[in-house]
């Protein structure tokens, strides 16, 4: 199970029921289908950033509309003129000239229409992500505890992906097409109205058969992309938890629920492509139906001679130019299905409530003393299920408020507080008497120097990863907060020492090496008020005596939370608050808690045993 969050920003998988932190409270969220024209709408206002782009590719369509449209209309003129009366060999050479240049022309401007497009919607793209990375930066951390990591990387890659493929080439095709069946249906009917109505007549069932298999295509779509979603969520899983699936001897277990999550988005795969792979034989029917009654039509009209062979052979080459554009929009209906399935998908994130702005009026902070205050404090994750009931601490600058209870108990949800990283719903936070609300959340956080139980690093050097502490921090600062942590020693011993290289998440470190490192930020960051969340949990005795050596240090004359199960780090605080269902049961100092023999003895001496009893 998992516990309360303990790294900024970082996405975890919702706990299952019981488990502490915000996202025990939560159920994965449903997918909730958009309104495809408003989808459609979102997508156009990324595209029409490139307005000139977009123009200059309209106005190439439709000059190779028109070359390919006068293909036809020149054979029809050369039958009717220079072969039905009378060979003409020099009118058909001079015809089949034109013809060559006219079509050589038209499969130029289909090249640069079609590079000029993939610019425009790559740069549209390169917009959309742009604009989904800087939303992951302003959303709550209630977002991140109710996602999976795998889930929100599907939406960022494989939905985008899908979109940016969709509109590099179905855009362009889709106006080409459009713009071919209006040309060629004004030129078929200049030239011979009954048989144009003919052919024209085929668009209503086109239309009706689109519709209709585009509804099931655009479901099944939507549901391939929300499994896909899933398994990624299972794989990203296994492969960062490898060790405890190894640990425990889950493999099994995790090969039976990939198994499922597999068999789900197969199943969705086979109705999306079936419905998909139905639109071509369907169009080629129709194709071939039109073309058959075209001929059979234009037969029974040039035996009673109201249409030329020439009209004839012209109006076969242009029912295959109007079939197939019809043709391309019905194949392109599923695939834009998917796409807007996707779409649906990324815009949700986009349209997700970012985390509080702050007001016009939030203060700056400079110098702090240190000053905390927790008043009447109340806050639930859900409003009908309180977590913190009635909390009130203070903090004089300068002291060290631990923290202590069993898990789930609230003390994590307080630092999460403190930090706004949730609001809370009654009472007050104050340091220096400014209530944290006032306050410019950058602010406020800047001068919070967090190390948590669970660390987080990037993948870049040692140094870096200290230096995200403070960007503008020397080589040489680094170093000093290195030592400080005790963390100098084991960094220089590594083969590239402060540039080595740390792997996804510092797998290539041990728990106690990642935690020094994280110490050695929150130290470099200088921060005005330290909180420490089981900051030395994950390291030997005698490394955590060196390192509460350099925190004593560290915390000389600045408010510090400290939040611990190991009660003998926290002997010399100045208050022990003892914490159970989100209350404050016991405080005051080591001494006096164990005086009184209440909840904070029968934990410590849960601990310690005989040698509770003996101290």
């Amino acid at each position: 199970m998992k516990k309360e969050p303990q790294e900024i920003n970082t996405p975890i998988l919702v706990p299952g029921p019981g488990a502490g932190g915000p996202g025990a409270h939560f159920a994965k969220p449903k997918e909730k289908a958009k309104d495809s024209r408003e989808t459609l709408k979102k997508l156009w206002a990324y595209l029409k950033a490139d307005t000139l782009g977009i123009l200059l590719v309209l106005c190439i369509v439709l000059i190779t509309t028109a070359l390919n449209i006068a293909g036809p209309y020149l054979m029809k003129y050369a039958i009717d003129h220079y072969i039905t009366t009378g060979i003409n060999l020099s009118g058909l050479a001079r015809i089949l000239l034109a013809m060559v240049v006219i079509y050589s022309f038209a499969a130029l401007f289909t090249f640069v229409q079609q590079w000029i497009m993939i610019a425009v919607s790559q740069k549209a793209i390169k917009a959309l992500r742009r604009d989904i990375f800087h939303k992951f930066q302003t959303l709550t951390i209630h977002f991140f505890d109710t996602r999976s990591a795998g889930e929100l990387m599907s939406r960022v890659t494989n939905d985008i992906d899908n979109i940016s493929n969709t509109v590099s080439n179905s855009f362009l095709e889709i106006v080409s097409a459009v713009l071919t069946i209006g040309a060629v249906a004004v030129v078929m009917l200049a030239i011979n109205w009954q048989l144009a109505l003919i052919c024209i007549c085929v668009i209503p069932l086109v239309i009706i058969l689109t519709k209709r298999v585009g509804h099931h295509t655009r479901k099944g779509f939507r549901d391939k992309q929300k499994h896909l979603g899933d398994l990624n969520g299972i794989i990203e899983e296994s492969i960062s938890g490898q060790r405890v699936v190894k640990a425990f001897t889950k493999e099994s277990e995790l090969l039976r629920d990939f198994s499922k999550k597999n068999v789900l988005l197969k199943n969705a795969s086979n109705k999306a492509n079936i419905s998909s792979g139905l639109m071509g034989p369907l169009m080629n029917m129709m194709n071939n139906l039109n073309y058959g009654i075209t001929t059979f039509a234009g037969s029974v009209l040039a035996i009673h001679g109201l249409v030329s062979v020439g009209t004839i052979a012209a109006f076969l080459n242009y029912t295959k130019q109007f079939s197939r554009p019809l043709n391309q929009i019905a194949q392109l209906y599923t695939t834009i299905q998917s796409a807007l399935a996707g779409a649906e998908r990324v815009f949700a994130i986009l349209e997700e409530e970012p985390e509080f702005e702050d007001d016009e009026n939030s203060l700056s902070l400079k110098d702090l003393k240190g000053e905390v205050v927790f008043q009447d404090l109340h806050f639930g994750y859900l409003s009908d299920v309180p977590i913190i009931k009635g909390i009130e601490i203070h903090a004089q600058p300068g002291q060290t408020i631990a923290l202590v209870g069993p898990t789930g108990a609230g003390k994590t949800t307080m630092i999460n507080l403190l930090a706004r990283f949730y609001d809370f719903h009654k009472g007050s936070i104050t340091i220096d008497g400014l209530d944290i609300r006032s306050i410019k959340k950058r602010d406020l956080r800047s001068k919070l120097g967090i190390v948590l139980q669970e660390t987080f690093l990037f993948s870049d050097t040692v140094k870096e990863n200290i230096r995200y502490g403070r960007l503008d921090a020397t080589d040489e600062e680094i170093i000093t907060a290195s030592k400080l942590a005790n963390a100098h020693q084991f960094i220089h011993r590594m083969p590239q020492g402060y540039d080595t290289l740390v792997s996804e998440d510092g797998a290539n470190l041990s728990q106690g090496q990642k935690q020094l490192i994280a110490i050695a930020r929150a130290i470099l960051s200088e921060p005005s008020i330290l909180v420490l969340d089981e900051a030395t949990s994950s390291v030997d005795t005698r490394t955590e005596i060196q390192i509460q050596k350099g925190m004593l240090r560290l915390m000389e004359g600045r408010t510090s939370f400290v939040i611990a199960h190991r009660l003998s780090t926290i002997k010399n605080a100045d208050q022990i608050l003892v914490m159970d269902g989100g209350r404050i049961v016991e405080r005051g100092s080591h001494k006096e808690l164990m005086s009184a023999q209440g909840f904070y003895y029968k934990l410590y001496h849960s601990q310690f045993g005989s040698q509770a009893m003996t101290g």
